[in-house]
């Protein structure tokens, strides 16, 4: 599943050599963080979050019924 959230959001972001994939996984669920530069931000989560929603919604539908829930959170890298 980490594969398909990877060609999405690979597939709208332009720094792809600094998209950061987090993943933690607990008793409900895998929670799939995407961290993204600043500039990336808005090609991936799209107008009114329509890229992010559409992403959240395929995930959704792809993960088999008795597997555990995916929740894919997309934040921006903070600078140091």
């Amino acid at each position: 599943m980490l594969d398909l959230i990877k060609y999405i959001v690979e597939t709208f972001a332009e720094d792809k050599e600094h998209i950061e994939y987090n993943v933690e996984e607990t008793e409900e669920a895998i929670n799939v963080t995407v961290v993204l530069s600043e500039s990336d931000m808005g090609k991936v989560i799209g107008k009114q979050g329509k890229i992010a929603k559409a992403l959240r919604t395929i995930v959704r539908s792809a993960t088999p019924r008795d597997s555990k829930k995916y929740n894919v959170e997309i934040k921006e890298r903070e600078e140091a």
